[in-house]
């Protein structure tokens, strides 16, 4: 700033206030090359002369006694007046005991009469000026605009201050975070998010007003506050609903709060508040709850997910990603028969070990990471297909995955394709398994991509079948070849009589449709009868056996030939002896 005030040949301007004309003209000759020099004869013209040109002052050098106002009422005034009070005043005084009364009413320093040493006046106009244009600067960044809270960068050095005094006092840190607040601005105006976002910033600080509470609005919708501990914060935030969605218009409108109670004073603030807004982000979406509490669990669980995002790609690209198989029987004839099988995928971390996809898959799923995973699932199955062709000489189709993300992506249709074409396969060796839910969510659109895959050859099988709530509603426009039976129904089909007969319910849905039904889960031979019995085409499932790696599932493959060939020698010699019969 200093710098680009001498280049452009900036002057900051300086008011003289003093009666005695001699005075005033020292004071110029001082001051006159280095600044733009006022001057004015008494207080009250001093004080028309400031509400005139006040944002133009730089500074006041202020005589104390003079005629019709003197300057200790000029700094009376100024102190009172929002516009005039940041304006530094240097007192001009031979009276020692001036100095106490004229400190309380706002001067800044003091230049002792007679004016002899004029480098020192210089040097203390010059310190006294800078002193306050960066603390002009200071405040300005200090608070935020609309709230007045503190701004993030002031809160946490506030905290900092804070715990240099405290540092055995408990504290929480508290995330605020308004959700779908942009929508409140849309649809009713900036002016109504204005006031939400004040409303919110106060009633925050009322409600912690006998503790010790400082804030800050660290984005446009999120908050922090740092206060005192309490046990239980059950209720304490029942009356901000209210107060929002008074002011919004939203009767609906929902925040929701991250809670880190006793936060660890040894931790950085900025690492505290990281911990908050983990809780606060972890209910994001979840109507049921509004606050969240922070806890070692929750981090622990946070960084490891957090670990696994950023190996995603290593992980694909070294191949820790694995592909297992588990078979499905068609069960219907004398004996099982092998007719397909189903990919699922393994993380096999370099250093983590083993993980389950119960950890890796509903996290890629939330974040559109799963695109990654299924499009390797499909390339390493397909390339599977294919060696076990050429090595085997048998075609066995394979069902794959298909996100409701991938469903979103205009180049799925050309992906799959051109992965078929790679690997010399044709639609039927890929069978494509989609969540019953994915059709709930939307409907049209995912009923027009699976129209045109099928149009190009590909097999739709709806996994999960009767876990969501739709599927009576939309079975007659579904296009679907094959309905996979929610596990969850085999699991409780022999222990009680309506899980049995929602089994026997599927089925019927299944034949008025006119598709084969695939049962997951099954464990056990009393399943795989009543199943059987029921009318059930293919089951998959442990009793049969588990997601195997390739290499396992290749004893599935010889197994199937050898009965095959046995069943084809059996075959020939049946036809020969009724030919020599004959």
């Amino acid at each position: 700033m200093e710098d680009f005030r001498k280049t452009m040949g900036l002057r900051r301007r300086v008011l003289v206030v003093d009666d005695e004309m001699v005075n005033r003209e020292i004071l110029g000759n001082i001051l006159e090359n280095d600044y733009e020099v006022s001057f004015a004869e008494n207080g009250r013209q001093a004080y028309e002369m400031l509400l005139e040109c006040r944002l133009h002052v730089s500074l006041v050098l202020l005589d104390l006694l003079m005629p019709e106002m003197d300057g200790f009422e000029l700094l009376q005034l100024m102190n009172s007046n929002d516009d005039l009070n940041n304006i530094p005043v240097i007192v001009m005084t031979s009276e020692e005991s001036a100095e106490v009364r004229s400190i309380k009413l706002g001067a800044s320093d003091f230049i002792t009469k007679p004016y002899d040493m004029p480098e020192v006046i210089l040097a203390r106009c010059e310190r006294i000026i800078e002193l306050y244009e960066n603390k002009s600067i200071i405040r300005s960044a200090e608070k935020d605009d609309l709230t007045g809270l503190y701004t993030r960068e002031f809160f946490f050095e506030y905290i900092r201050k804070i715990e240099n005094f405290f540092e055995d006092h408990a504290s929480d840190a508290i995330v605020l975070n308004i959700e779908h607040f942009h929508m409140i601005n849309e649809m009713y105006g900036r002016e109504v998010g204005d006031a939400v976002l004040r409303r919110t910033g106060l009633t925050m600080m009322d409600l912690f007003e006998s503790q010790e509470c400082i804030g800050c609005r660290t984005e446009a919708d999120t908050f922090f506050f740092y206060v005192n501990h309490r046990d239980d914060y059950t209720g304490a935030f029942d009356g901000l609903h209210e107060e929002l969605a008074q002011i919004s218009k939203m009767p609906n409108i929902r925040f929701r709060i991250g809670i880190y109670q006793n936060v660890d004073k040894h931790a950085s603030p900025e690492v505290c508040f990281d911990h908050a807004k983990i809780a606060c982000d972890r209910i994001r979406g979840d109507y049921t709850r509004r606050v969240a509490y922070y806890s070692k669990e929750l981090s622990d669980r946070e960084l490891y997910h957090e670990r696994l995002i950023n190996d995603i790609n290593a992980g694909i690209e070294n191949k820790d990603f694995v592909v297992y198989f588990q078979p499905k029987y068609a069960i219907q004839g004398v004996e099982p028969r092998l007719t397909s099988a189903e990919a699922l995928i393994r993380w096999n971390h370099p250093e983590l070990g083993m993980i389950s996809p119960g950890d890796f898959i509903p996290l890629f799923e939330s974040n559109g990471l799963i695109q990654k995973v299924d499009n390797y699932v499909w390339s390493e199955a397909a390339r599977q297909i294919k060696a076990w062709k050429e090595e085997y000489d048998y075609e066995i189709p394979v069902s794959v995955n298909v996100s409701r993300i991938d469903i979103y992506d205009p180049e799925l249709e050309s992906n799959l394709l051109s992965i078929l074409e790679e690997n010399g396969l044709t639609p039927d060796d890929l069978l494509l398994e989609i969540t019953e839910s994915a059709y709930s969510e939307n409907g049209n659109s995912l009923i027009e991509v699976v129209e045109s895959l099928r149009e190009k050859g590909f097999k739709i099988e709806m996994d999960d079948f009767g876990s969501g709530y739709s599927s009576l509603n939309m079975i007659t426009t579904i296009p679907i070849d094959v309905l996979k039976m929610d596990m969850k129904f085999i699991r409780n089909m022999l222990k009680d009589e309506k899980s049995l007969k929602l089994v026997g319910l599927v089925m019927d849905i299944a034949k008025f449709l006119n598709v084969p039904v695939v049962a997951e889960g099954v464990e056990d031979e009393k399943q795989l009868i009543t199943l059987k019995d029921i009318g059930c085409d293919v089951i998959q499932g442990y009793y049969f056996s588990r997601p195997v790696p390739p290499a396992e599932f290749a004893e599935f493959l010889l197994t199937e030939k050898e009965k095959k060939k046995k069943s084809e020698e059996e075959e020939l010699r049946k036809n020969r002896e009724r030919i020599e019969k004959e």
